[in-house]
């Protein structure tokens, strides 16, 4: 029989603030976090959550997931000591894109013919986020990045799933983090002609057209559910299970309704 797996608890920094109690009282209360067509993190301030050596080394979408993650841990009852043994406990965070921002300023760099930075590589890496909160926490379970777009998230949450009802991991930080809004990610969502022309996000509207810049982190604990219920942990949810497909028809478009029926 498959292990239960719950969740413990939950990290968010996005355009409507910090931590996810902020997060659902504003959307609850129909405010939008989208201004001048853009979705950007404007409350978060790194150097409130990380170190000065961690500033240096992070691209900003690794310090997303840490101040995501920081939150998450504290509600799990993490924050002061891990509750099971650190070889248990995996580490999965998604991305789209990861390190785009360093990716820019080093090619700037290169460009006026300077040195590289040694720091370059482990800035840009698109497990940069999971390998931050493995390194900052002593997760020494699985930890590795799934990088499937804008599924990259769901994708971690639902390989969480399986390590712990694999039984190869008692409990999984997964999520996931982006900060895309930079002049490269601008310029070649541009070409592509995905960027909305009015600024507005409306999926699922006659009126859409195209989608907003935006960035953000949403960090859950997974844990087997027997390990948390004995150690006092408050339930916030169940992890029923999860379906993965790909269309396999367009590198982004969607298939159109009257192929799917044809079908």
């Amino acid at each position: 029989m498959s292990r239960r797996v719950v969740i413990t608890g939950v990290g968010v920094v996005s355009p409507l603030g910090n931590g996810a109690s902020t997060l659902h009282e504003r959307w609850k209360a129909g405010e939008c976090g989208i201004e001048s067509g853009v979705g950007a993190c404007n409350e978060f301030e790194p150097a409130e959550v990380l170190t000065k050596k961690e500033l240096r080394r992070t691209d900003r979408f690794a310090q997303l997931a840490i101040a995501a993650c920081a939150e998450a841990l504290e509600q799990a009852g993490w924050a002061d000591e891990l509750p099971i043994e650190a070889e248990r406990i995996g580490c999965i965070i998604g991305t789209g894109i990861g390190g785009i921002a360093t990716i820019e300023t080093q090619h700037g760099v290169l460009n006026e013919s300077g040195p590289g930075s040694p720091l370059g590589i482990p800035l840009m890496m698109g497990n940069a986020g999971a390998a931050n909160l493995a390194l900052r926490y002593g997760l020494k379970g699985p930890a590795f990045s799934t990088v499937s777009a804008c599924a990259a998230g769901a994708d971690a949450i639902g390989t969480a799933l399986r390590l712990i009802r694999a039984g190869d991991a008692d409990a999984v930080v997964a999520g996931g983090a982006e900060a895309g809004i930079t002049p490269l990610a601008y310029a070649c969502f541009g070409a592509m002609g995905a960027l909305s022309e009015s600024g507005i996000s409306r999926p699922f509207d006659a009126r859409r057209d195209g989608f907003i810049m935006g960035e953000g982190a949403g960090v859950l604990v997974l844990e087997d559910g027997e390990k948390a219920r004995a150690r006092g942990a408050e339930i916030l949810a169940v992890v029923r299970g999860i379906g993965q497909t790909s269309d396999a028809h367009h590198l982004t478009a969607p298939r159109q309704r009257e192929e799917i029926i044809a079908d």
